[in-house]
């Protein structure tokens, strides 16, 4: 068995096809040759990415900067047998990947249960009988017979049709039906004019055929594009990125400090073990262990929140990478339109009437032509007349039309009984229904303008039927109907004695009906929305531009302001990486990209990367792949997306609703604000912590912190405050601000000197009581060690109320109303009870009771760090 390489079946006659390929049409291949072909092509299935197993979503917890240093930090303190401090950090790193894994193991499971359980089947004409097969047991060679509604399983070349028409949408992204043909086409066309062709993943929307398959599997159009969207490589999210940048400066902070306060101890003649002891506590107090752990919590917490607002987010990250989204890439036909047609628009005789005042006011014309129209769209349509015969889209938005107008179809058509149909073919273009009316016919007619109007010598004007004057002005009308995006349908009809069969030029015209795939009803609020909050939303399709064009106008993409630049066709779009200066600043001002292809959408995510923006891409079909796999976000449909696109996706909408990012954005940069918050304050206490040390180490003061206390503030007055922080709710403005720039760090140059100043704070109020401790009162080392550590405490607890901005009020803030912050601070302070009075933690903890004047003096020096860093911040000193 040789069958040769088809490049071009759509070029090729169908006897050369069938000769090439080896087959029957008449018979089908035999069983034998079935079995032959199946060892040499393998099963027609798209060979899926691998997906990570439960191990390795485990171990991927683990691959995280402040993870590695915190497990350098707890086998340094088993080598010097700490084994508390050890043991409490290891609990943190595992507590961390438990969290992480758990979370993204759910996101996994929920997008497998969104995945078809039953197998597709088709039917096959194989050994001169018709059968229903899975479709995955198809191969070249085979003849498949298809209808109305199924899915095309193979690409195959056109044998057969009747009445075909196919939405390619899932692979083109076009949203029109693209009607079929069995006619040898020119070579070298593209893929929507390949008319006598059918692709694996489409959907036949009227008519039936027959076809050869050409094409199974990976080697299909569907699979081709599935490969390109595997090549596509994924970047890092930014929240990873600015993690590790932030991490390795805590390394290098880390590593400075703890030498110089072991060394520094050391010289003054400190007992060498023990300050290397404190040395590594101090590099474990450099360390925001609370990090890891609250930000997944927080990170989870929201990933759970939008779960329920039908957002489904696959792994942490995204969640926070939602918040910074510049551009967002989407596709029109079903995201930002109804992927439903419906009349727009009518020409009638007397006028031109627009959907929005036949939704209001009901189709206002004359009652004899409204009559007539419903009745032809009633008798010339094939919707609901059978369970296998759910005729076109267009159809269809006839139905629901004249339900609309209060039509009742059932009654006209058995008021006006189907004699004959003459069906929708390419070459015709139009429809006719012969049915029968008081003893006579009618002649029902629908079609394309050049296939109806030149036979019609009349038209309906109210009660009575005049001479047609002028047919060119007509066909000057509906060409302009076409010029706005709309879709047309000619209708007209004729009143015979006799049931002849032609269609003759003595046809009335009725009118000219324009569709549209309407724009879904919350999406101009939510343009607007995106565009307060400095996102730019930018259209990719691959229809024509005048039909998107005007979608954008209707949504408010588009201003009275936009010009033609604002729209570009895949046509004109050049080679991105190597455009010019002039073509550079036009397409980034781009509002609408039409006529595209799957390589320039991955090319133009790409492109958009390159200028320093983060990317969300919306999509729904096989097109989309590359490009969802591409996007720092992509988000993928969860009813009507196909598998290949929900598989490469990092978030997958339930309720197929573009408002729905919109819930996803904001929750995203209230993340990224809680994880700032916590960060600045985690930061802040362990740096008080670690340069309290070495000021006091340099100084030959008492050491105000030991090893064990170092560690048990870290794990207890840091953790509990932080994640309240990261469970804090949103900026109610935080729509109405442009998103972070993309290579904004989490901690900024203002930020740092935010945290120094906060730091300052708290180390003047635990020097400060030393001080006083020492030289004032001449307390004892273990006193003066007592009062610092409570102090410091004290001072770090209300380190939170110091996050809300400068112009902020002090009193009622996003801190002050998190009821969260409140009960952290009264478990911190519990605890720490509680190890003052239990005898096993106090003694761990070197805790000695202190008198009431002590006490007051710790209040007095925790809340001054709140006082003086409150002045500081009121006088314009830090954000």
């Amino acid at each position: 068995m040789k069958i040769q390489n088809i490049q071009a079946p759509y070029a090729a006659t169908i006897d050369e096809v069938v000769e090439q390929i080896q087959s029957d049409t008449d018979e089908g291949l035999g069983q034998d040759e079935v079995i032959e072909r199946q060892l040499k092509f393998g099963k027609n299935i798209l060979q899926k990415q691998k997906k990570k197993s439960v191990f390795l979503i485990f171990v991927s917890q683990f691959l995280d900067p402040i993870i590695y240093i915190l497990t350098a930090a707890m086998f340094l303190a088993f080598i010097f047998q700490n084994w508390i401090e050890g043991l409490a950090v290891l609990f943190v790193i595992v507590m961390t990947a438990l969290i992480g894994f758990f979370m993204e193991l759910q996101a996994v499971r929920s997008v497998e249960a969104l995945q078809k359980l039953s197998p597709a089947m088709c039917r096959v004409l194989r050994d001169s009988g018709i059968q229903k097969i899975k479709s995955s047991l198809l191969v070249p060679g085979d003849i498949i017979l298809f209808e109305a509604g199924d899915v095309i399983p193979a690409d195959g070349r056109i044998i057969k049709s009747n009445s075909l028409a196919i939405k390619e949408s899932a692979l083109t992204g076009e949203s029109d039906q693209i009607d079929k043909t069995a006619e040898v086409l020119q070579n070298g066309i593209s893929l929507p004019e390949q008319k006598n062709m059918v692709f694996s993943g489409t959907i036949v929307s009227r008519g039936n055929g027959r076809a050869i398959v050409t094409a199974t599997g990976n080697h299909t159009k569907i699979g081709e594009i599935t490969k390109l969207s595997q090549e596509a490589e994924k970047s890092r999210s930014p929240l990873e990125k600015k993690l590790r940048k932030l991490s390795r400066k805590l390394i290098w902070l880390t590593i400075i400090l703890a030498a110089i306060t072991a060394l520094s101890g050391y010289l003054q003649g400190k007992d060498l073990v023990f300050m290397i002891k404190t040395g590594i506590a101090l590099a474990v107090a450099a360390i925001p262990e609370g990090l890891p752990i609250v930000s997944t919590i927080a990170l989870a917490r929201g990933m759970l929140r939008l779960s329920r607002e039908n957002v489904i987010i696959k792994n942490l990250e995204s969640v926070e990478t939602l918040g910074e989204v510049g551009i967002i890439c989407t596709d029109k036909t079903g995201t930002l339109t109804e992927n439903k047609m419906r009349v727009d628009s009518i020409i009638l005789q007397e006028e031109k009437i627009k959907n929005s005042s036949i939704a209001r006011d009901g189709l206002a014309c004359s009652k004899a032509v409204k009559d007539q129209i419903l009745k032809i769209a009633a008798l010339c349509n094939n919707v609901g007349l059978d369970e296998h015969n759910s005729g076109d889209s267009l159809e269809a938005a006839l139905i629901e039309f004249i339900k609309e107008q209060k039509g009742n179809v059932k009654e006209l058509r058995n008021n006006f009984p189907r004699v004959k149909e003459i069906p929708f073919e390419t070459e015709r273009k139009r429809m006719i229904t012969i049915n029968e009316e008081n003893e006579k016919y009618l002649f029902c007619v629908k079609g394309a303008m050049e296939a109806v109007v030149p036979h019609c010598n009349r038209v309906q004007q109210g009660n009575r039927i005049v001479p047609l004057p002028n047919k060119k002005t007509w066909m000057e009308m509906g060409e302009q109907m076409a010029s706005e995006g709309l879709r047309t349908l000619v209708f007209a009809y004729r009143n015979d004695k006799i049931k002849r069969t032609d269609v003759g030029d003595d046809l009335v015209l009725l009118g000219i009906l324009g569709f549209e795939d309407p724009p879904r009803k919350d999406i101009f609020k939510a343009i607007q929305t995106y565009r307060n909050a400095g996102v730019k939303v930018v259209m990719i399709t691959g229809d024509h531009p005048k039909t998107a064009q005007k979608i954008g106008q209707e949504i408010g993409l588009l201003t009275p302001e936009t010009t033609s630049e604002n729209i570009v066709t895949g046509t004109d779009l050049p080679d991105l990486e190597n455009c010019s200066k002039e073509e550079k600043s036009r397409f980034l001002k781009a509002d609408i990209y039409a006529r595209m292809i799957p390589e320039q959408k991955l090319q133009l995510v790409k492109f958009y990367q390159g200028n320093n923006y983060v990317v969300g891409m919306l999509g729904d079909g096989v097109n989309d792949t590359p490009a969802l796999k591409k996007a720092d976000i992509g988000i993928a449909m969860g009813i009507r997306g196909t598998e290949a696109a929900k598989e490469v996706a990092d978030v997958i909408l339930m309720d197929d609703k573009f408002t729905s990012t919109e819930l996803a954005i904001r929750q995203g940069r209230d993340i990224f604000d809680n994880i700032r918050h916590f960060v600045i304050f985690l930061l802040s206490c362990n740096l008080a912590e670690i340069i309290t040390v070495a000021i006091a180490a340099v100084s030959n003061l008492p050491l105000p912190l030991q090893p064990l206390q170092i560690l048990f503030l870290n794990l207890v007055t840091d953790v509990f405050p932080a994640l309240a922080l990261g469970m804090g709710k949103g900026n109610k403005n935080v729509m109405k601000q442009p998103p972070r720039p993309s290579d904004e760090a989490i901690i900024t140059p203002e930020l740092w000197r935010s945290i120094a100043m906060y730091s300052f704070s708290i180390i003047a109020s635990v020097i400060g009581i030393s001080v006083y401790a020492a030289f004032y009162q001449d307390y004892s080392n273990a006193i003066i060690n007592n009062m610092a550590f409570y102090t410091l405490i004290l001072g770090q607890l209300l380190n939170v109320f110091n996050l809300p901005e400068r112009k902020t009020s002090f009193i009622k803030n996003k801190v002050t109303r998190n009821l969260w912050v409140w009960g952290a601070i009264l478990i911190s302070l519990l605890i720490m009870v509680l190890a003052y009075w239990i005898p096993f933690l106090n003694t761990m903890l070197s805790l000695i009771p202190l008198s009431v004047n002590q006490i007051l003096a710790v209040i007095i020096f925790g809340i001054s760090s709140v006082i003086l860093t409150q002045i500081i911040k009121r006088a314009g000193g830090i954000i």
